[in-house]
């Protein structure tokens, strides 16, 4: 580590940000599993927010590590293993919240194609995200797998929203928030994996994104009280 690094404020914020996030995260875990009572839709949201929590904090962590004590290869290449462990997490959350929609409106049925355009989607980005090629540990990166694994995200949240669109307003659940809160995470999320590296402050967009889901896991949490 740098011995004269001093820590900045903006670092700083974000650090306290992210371990806020985390917490919440694993608290809203342990909300869902005790206070579920056997309900499989809670089980699911519990597991849905152990995933996010913990494929996010691959990232995070090493991240407040930084923020605190300035970086080094180490901590670069923890950064850069911890993007590809959350891009493969973030993948497995979409899967998951497709089956809370299927235990949250089980009179529905979902149609054949989104299933197995989501399925077949989310299985294509979780192969590219293990190619070496993506380069996840160098500042370079691989923009062309960047933008590939990322139009086949885009095309996984799309089925998940067409999902939540069908069953709008049903129970008075108000689950067509959970649209908006997937439309602003993908959109604060895309311009950050393409542009971030040339220019870091898109990286800021990152708060919004991590701010939906959050958001997500609060519904879930209106939903269990």
């Amino acid at each position: 580590m740098k011995n004269n690094y001093k820590p900045q404020v903006p670092d700083v914020m974000e650090a306290i940000f992210d371990v806020v996030y985390l917490v919440f995260d694993l608290f809203a875990a342990i909300l869902f599993f005790v206070f579920s009572k056997g309900n499989m839709l809670f089980v699911l949201y519990g597991i849905l927010t152990l995933t996010l929590c913990g494929g996010d904090a691959f990232h995070l962590v090493p991240r407040i590590i930084r923020a605190a004590y300035g970086s080094n290869d180490k901590i670069k290449r923890q950064l850069g293993i911890g993007l590809q462990v959350s891009s493969i997490t973030m993948t497995i959350f979409y899967i998951i919240l497709m089956y809370v929609w299927k235990f949250t409106f089980p009179e529905f049925k979902i149609p054949v194609i989104i299933e197995v355009i989501i399925w077949i989607s989310a299985i294509v980005r979780i192969v590219i995200c293990m190619f070496p090629q993506n380069n996840w540990c160098t500042d370079e990166g691989n923009m062309r797998l960047s933008i590939i694994r990322n139009a086949v995200f885009a095309i996984t949240g799309i089925g998940v929203i067409i999902l939540y669109l069908i069953s709008g307003n049903t129970y008075g659940y108000h689950m067509t928030r959970m649209v908006a809160a997937i439309i602003i995470s993908f959109g604060c999320y895309l311009p950050v994996t393409l542009f971030s590296k040339t220019k870091p402050k898109v990286g800021l967009l990152m708060i919004p994104k991590t701010c939906a889901y959050m958001w997500i896991i609060a519904m879930g949490l209106q939903l269990l009280f």
